[in-house]
């Protein structure tokens, strides 16, 4: 017998209301996402699961990349069979029969979806379990720690026979939440709150800050590079690349070195809150950390605020260091990060920047300048890449949109 359906659960999603649908949809279309090399796969969901019809597509590739989807609880691997107790009982004989060996031990775990099926759960249980032992040598029935749970879902459509689940990823599924711009660089920290963001459902668009030709190629591909690593969570992801030089040679200039950190930042997310404003999203992700760096303090963080009306998540508010760079090695986003490429938050980067500073103040050096001509030009002229999620991430296909 072969296997020929995955069998997807759900997690939070389940605790949903009338929204359920929604969340279901949209899981069910990032799986697609993941999974739209396998060319042969077919699917259908109801209201609390998803199925994948294989079509002689291998498991083994499948598997790997649905671990990394959000909103799933769990997945197995599934015999498809006619709703009969006679064809249920030989479809899982042969499921054991195939894949147990002698000293293995079974229990039998029967759910009737279809309460219009006539055999009650429990009397299903024995009459399988009593099948499979009449019918196989050296299997014996363990109810409390199997080495294979044979699960059987009968619904209205068809039942479905499991033996061992995955876990899955847990949370919402990405994009359930709504759409928010992560300001991504190439350290540790954002990647990570960009996962974060993506395990509560919300759809992400990176904003990248590039400062040619203080910053590298290699410094924007590194950012790419951590951008493809976060696709196998969503499917796909749109990074925006912001020509920033302009601005930050004339914050170096116009602005007292020990305030030039406080400015920096505050256009950086001026501009994000002109890009999510254009792709209709509703906040926007930092990788903060409270007390991190100078940038940080809640003084910092006040001034910096002052520019947008618009909420700014910060997952990492309370983790360490630490904390992050273990995320981030559970992730694969670690090794990316420690390549040596500068981005444009490290240069100029002021000797003692100001860790309580005064709004009135920054605002007062920013007043001299023409700011929102330049954010504006930066935010006409910015690049938007398209990656996708492909088997490899070290060369991510890349193709800019029109």
């Amino acid at each position: 017998m072969q296997y020929d359906h995955i069998l997807v659960r759900f997690g939070e999603i389940s605790t949903k209301g009338r929204n359920r649908k929604q969340f279901v949809d949209r899981l069910k279309k990032n799986i697609q996402q993941v999974l739209e090399e396998f060319e042969a796969l077919t699917y259908s969901s109801t209201r609390d699961r998803i199925y994948i019809q294989l079509n002689g597509e291998a498991f083994e590739p499948i598997g790997t990349k649905l671990k990394r989807v959000f909103g799933i609880q769990s997945f197995s691997l599934a015999v498809r069979c006619k709703s009969d107790l006679d064809v249920i009982k030989e479809s899982a004989l042969k499921t054991i029969q195939e894949y147990a060996a002698e000293g293995n031990t079974f229990k039998v775990s029967a759910r009737r979806a279809d309460k219009n099926f006539p055999v009650p759960a429990d009397q299903l249980n024995r009459e399988v379990g009593a099948h499979i032992l009449k019918n196989t040598e050296g299997i014996t029935v363990n109810v409390r720690q199997p080495d294979y749970d044979v699960r059987i879902e009968v619904r209205e459509e068809a039942a479905f026979i499991t033996t061992k689940d995955e876990l899955g990823a847990g949370g919402l599924p990405a994009g359930a939440s709504g759409k928010a711009m992560l300001m991504l660089s190439g350290g540790f920290d954002s990647p990570v709150a960009g996962y974060l963001a993506l395990k509560r459902g919300a759809e992400i668009e990176a904003v990248h800050f590039f400062s040619p030709p203080y910053t590298s190629e290699r410094a924007k591909q590194k950012v790419l590079d951590l951008a493809k690593q976060l696709t196998p969570y969503c499917g796909q992801m749109l990074v925006h690349i912001v020509p920033f030089t302009k601005i930050q040679e004339l914050i170096h200039k116009q602005v007292p070195e020990n305030y030039s950190m406080t400015s920096t930042r505050r256009m950086m997310l001026k501009i994000t809150d002109q890009i999510r404003e254009k792709r209709n999203g509703l906040a926007i992700v930092t990788g903060e950390s409270l007390g991190q760096v100078a940038s940080q303090t809640l003084q910092s963080m006040q001034a910096i605020n002052e520019v947008t009306q618009t909420p700014v998540l910060r997952p990492l508010i309370t983790t360490d260091k630490l904390e992050i760079m273990e995320m981030a090695r559970q992730i694969d986003t670690h090794d990316i990060s420690i390549r040596p490429y500068e981005d444009c938050c490290t240069i100029f980067t002021p000797a003692a920047p100001k860790t309580k500073p005064k709004l009135e103040k920054v605002e007062r050096f920013e007043s001299f300048v023409d700011f929102d001509t330049l954010i504006t030009e930066a935010v006409n002229s910015m690049e938007t890449i398209k990656i996708t999620n492909k088997d490899t991430f070290e060369d991510p296909m890349i193709s800019s949109l029109f």
